[in-house]
């Protein structure tokens, strides 16, 4: 792997490592999610926390929303694998998670595929290296260049995933960026995976389904998605995306609000943090 392949992960990627690391640093005890390894991964100059997206305060929610998903869907693939219905773990579009690095213990009793495009993966790669860590027999990276038109099950298949045994497959932060279509495209693959299978996928809600004053905030963020280049495509109510999964072909749906991450990770907190709504998780089972 040459450095001249390798490309620095997109701001969003570099962002939610960073926010991940802030909740450690200035959220109080108990952490929902422990990981500073995304932190080292990235490797900012010293005042990354001097950042304008950065602002311990007004960052609160949307730092949030960040651990507290990422726990939900690591607390999920725990209880698949202690269940024995999870052999493989995918994650699309992995950017800087450290599941592998932070919960060895759990990841080495499975088959975990990181999917990602091939320049920011190739870098993460060399990051990891740099920092000491050995490549696992069980650990699997999966370049896939979503823009030339490549499959990323196509390319999963070939790195030894086996569709014939049960899988948790993640998906956060990346519908927003797919059409309908290409989000039910990929809803219809899942679907096809073997029975036991079972999906978590975040969406963001339309603005008009969220309350000010984080609806005002909210719109702003997407204003600057569209002015950064990446803007967001599609906006799902909670029953629209049930009625897709459905659509899809999979067999159990369920919609897991932020209020329920919030009774489920925030409660009785004395910082009294609490995720930003406007992300919704679906959870469906093949």
């Amino acid at each position: 792997m040459h450095a001249s392949h390798a490309a620095a992960p997109d701001s969003t990627a570099i962002r939610v490592a960073l926010w991940r690391a802030l909740h450690i640093e200035v959220d109080d005890a108990p952490h929902v999610l422990e990981d500073e390894t995304g932190l080292q991964i990235a490797a900012p100059d010293a005042n990354w926390r001097e950042r304008p997206d950065m602002h311990p305060q007004g960052t609160r929610g949307y730092r949030a929303s960040i651990v507290g998903r990422a726990r939900f869907v690591e607390d999920l693939v725990a209880e698949q694998t202690a269940k024995g219905l999870a052999l493989q773990y995918a994650i699309l579009g992995a950017g800087l998670d450290t599941f592998a690095q932070r919960r060895p213990e759990i990841a080495s009793r499975l088959q975990v595929y990181e999917v990602d495009k091939p320049g920011p993966q190739a870098w993460k790669r060399q990051r990891l290296t740099e920092l000491g860590y050995r490549e696992e027999a069980w650990l699997h990276f999966v370049p896939v260049d979503f823009e030339a038109g490549e499959a990323w099950w196509e390319r999963l298949a070939a790195a030894g995933f086996d569709a014939a045994k049960p899988a948790v497959i993640a998906s956060t932060g990346v519908s927003m960026y797919l059409t309908r279509e290409a989000n039910l495209a990929t809803l219809r693959q899942i679907a096809r995976l073997a029975p036991g299978s079972t999906l978590a996928m975040t969406f963001l809600l339309p603005l008009e389904l969220i309350a000010e004053p984080e609806r005002s905030q909210h719109a702003a963020v997407y204003e600057r998605a569209r002015a950064a280049g990446t803007p967001f495509v599609s906006f799902f109510a909670p029953d629209e995306m049930l009625a897709l999964a459905r659509e899809a072909g999979l067999r159990e749906a369920q919609h897991v609000s932020t209020a329920d991450l919030t009774a489920r990770y925030f409660a009785n907190r004395s910082d009294e943090l609490r995720p930003a709504s406007g992300e919704s998780i679906l959870v469906a089972t093949v």
